[in-house]
């Protein structure tokens, strides 16, 4: 056995993370067993250049299971992942969030190079997908999956589908205004050139033909701004759209009229290039949108088959064909689908997806288990007694509180001030005309188009996707994700914030964890050992907190779902877990969150662990001091001064 006290300074070769516990390899340093196993597989196929693209290109990857896309095998779940598949050859293209660099895309186009079964792969940086195309005789599509997630690149997989793309119609309407605004230029160049316009006869014909492209524009580009603005008459409301609508109208009006009276060629090139930019700013905030990836729901985060008992034997399903009554049995880290009761013994679930606690929960023989909870240790059996339709994490995403009225008793500043925008263009208009009707009625019609054409808001319009786009963005950056960018605008507003506390002003990545007892260096590098042997959360952290390792084996490994966990290290029980487990009988506060640990029988001490509240947090509520703010939370009573304190 030997004792390695690490400096937390240390990068890991693969990804860059610091190492709190550096696993050495030919003098290179790794954060995990992941990361080493990575740059084993890519020194092993001479694909080391990987790391010549970027510093520490890759992606930290603690733990793959071996059976984690197993159900991809499947052929109910197979028919719907391939987009195609022969005796010989098939394809298949999974959505890879991980690729960010040169480096990863010269990995995964050299997958090929790993295992003889693929004979392509081509990445789509811009869509974040890799194509690949592969021999069904040698590799199947669970092992693809599984080869690019002990990679680090792991394949999000979900029942949603592809991510939803721009609207094929904005797109359509776009080209059509680009078209029109291109050509039209071009057939009035003439007229920017100051030309000798003599040939009437072809000036006329340019004239025709430019009114031939506007009238697809018109009828088809800026149908929505005309839609909008008939469907605010109706509702008796002012928008944007209404003196949008009613400039480009004008605009198109005067210069037909000009081009059949032959008095002039009119303005159709501003008209066209002026819907043109307006659905650029419409596309440019959509784009924003499908970058945000804002289409998934709970389903995505459903497995997309389950084993099933059928008979005798367990088979996969697709989700979809989960009924009531059916027998189910979950693994470790998997999530459960429907509402269903425990036919185990014992079970301990983690339900922080669907409550935000993190703590998990223990459930015993008959006790429901809810849609959502992700199983921590060992296997168990369900019988399911909700549709997934009918369960628990369905009626949380359709709970009425997400679902705000349409507008919210809330109009956009841009609405409210097109109300009276629009009515002083209108009056104004009406006006000058009326002068001008008696002044020169010739020139009245020039002057009613003039108004209400230079008086359109085009400018505002542009504006505003495109600002809300970009603000969209740059709180995307900051890892603050609007699914409405109306919200942007409502923020001005707020006069009161409430808080959460789990995963918003604690952070349930980084727990406090300290030991009270006494525990020497050997001893301490076993728990280590034995912890890192589990997967609840808790040996996890503890796991994490300890910056010493050793290299002796667990033998007689055990884990007990809500109790804890022992084995034997060097001939030594060890034990972590409740104090009932380890056999410490003292009376200790039940709401906090303690992990007793014995050796040989001897209670050594045990590990106190405690969400860390976020960093420069206090600083924060300074800043918002003006507003009224609050903390509402379901959790127990143990950090109610210490939040009291903060706000």
């Amino acid at each position: 056995m030997a004792l390695v006290a690490t400096d937390v300074d240390l990068k890991c070769y693969h990804c860059g993370l610091p190492c709190e516990d550096a696993i050495w390899l030919e003098e290179k340093s790794f954060c995990c067993y992941g990361c080493k196993t990575v740059f084993e597989i890519l020194n092993e196929n001479d694909l080391c250049e990987y790391y010549s693209f970027d510093q520490t290109p890759g992606i930290s990857l603690r733990r793959v299971s071996e059976e984690s896309y197993s159900y991809l095998d499947e052929p109910a779940v197979r028919k719907k992942l391939m987009e195609f598949d022969s005796a010989s050859f098939a394809r298949v293209r999974f959505y890879v969030p991980a690729i960010h660099c040169v480096s990863c895309i010269w990995l995964l186009e050299n997958l090929q190079r790993l295992n003889k079964g693929i004979l392509r792969s081509e990445v789509n940086f811009a869509g974040k997908t890799v194509e690949i195309d592969f021999n069904p005789a040698e590799i199947t599509p669970g092992k693809l999956a599984l080869l690019l997630a002990s990679l680090g690149y792991v394949p999000q997989i979900s029942l949603g589908g592809e991510k939803k793309r721009s609207p094929s119609i904005l797109i359509t309407r776009l080209a059509v205004a680009g078209f029109a605004f291109g050509n039209i230029m071009l057939l009035s160049f003439p007229e920017y050139l100051g030309l000798d316009d003599s040939d009437k006869t072809l000036r006329a014909l340019f004239s025709f033909l430019n009114i031939v492209l506007a009238v697809p524009v018109i009828i088809f580009s800026a149908r929505d701004y005309f839609v909008n603005a008939w469907k605010s008459f109706l509702q008796k409301q002012v928008n944007i759209d209404v003196p949008i609508a009613t400039g480009l109208l004008a605009l198109f009006s005067r210069s037909v009229y000009d081009i059949l009276t032959h008095n002039g060629p009119g303005y159709l090139d501003s008209f066209t290039g002026l819907v043109f930019f307006l659905l650029i700013g419409r596309w440019f905030q959509s784009m924003t949108y499908e970058s945000l990836a804002f289409d998934r729901d709970y389903k995505s985060y459903f497995p997309l088959a389950v084993q099933k008992l059928n008979g005798m034997d367990w088979v996969s399903v697709i989700i979809h064909d989960v009924e009531i009554g059916d027998r189910i049995r979950i693994r470790n880290s998997e999530i459960v689908p429907a509402d269903s009761n425990l036919l185990s013994e014992k079970a301990c679930i983690d339900y922080s997806f669907v409550t935000g606690e993190s703590k998990p929960v223990s459930a015993t023989r008959g006790e429901m288990v809810y849609a959502g909870g992700r199983l921590i240790g060992q296997p168990i059996e369900l019988v399911v007694i909700k549709k997934i339709s009918q369960g628990q994490l369905t009626s949380l995403w359709n709970n009425p509180v997400f679902q705000k009225p349409d507008g919210w008793g809330y109009r956009k500043m841009i609405d409210r001030a097109a109300k009276w925008f629009t009515l002083a263009v209108m009056v104004l208009a009406f006006v000058t005309t009326v002068v001008w009707y008696v002044y020169d009625p010739s020139r009245a019609w020039l002057v009613l188009t003039s108004v209400l054409i230079v008086a359109c808001p085009c400018a505002l319009a542009l504006a505003a996707p495109f600002t809300y786009g970009t603000m969209l963005r740059v709180f995307g950056r900051n890892h603050l994700y609007l699914k409405n960018a109306d919200v942007i605008e409502r923020m001005a507003s707020v006069d009161a914030i409430v808080f959460d506390k789990t995963g918003t002003v604690t952070y349930t990545k980084g727990p406090q964890v300290h030991f009270e007892g006494e525990m020497g260096d050997v001893e301490t590098a076993w728990v280590k050992t034995l912890t890192s042997y589990s997967t609840h959360p808790l040996s996890n952290l503890i796991t994490r907190s300890i910056h010493l390792t050793s290299e002796g084996p667990v033998q007689a490994f055990k884990e007990c779902p809500g109790r804890g966990i022992e084995g034997l290290i060097e001939g030594h029980l060890i034990k972590l877990g409740s104090g009932a487990y380890v056999g410490f009988h003292q009376k200790v506060n039940p709401q906090a969150t303690f992990v007793f640990v014995s050796i040989d029988g001897q209670i050594k001490g045990y590990f106190s662990i405690a969400l860390a509240i976020r960093k420069n947090l206090r600083q924060m509520i300074l800043r918002l001091g003006k507003r009224s703010l609050a903390l509402l939370s379901g959790d127990h009573e143990t950090d109610r001064a210490a939040m009291s304190a903060l706000f």
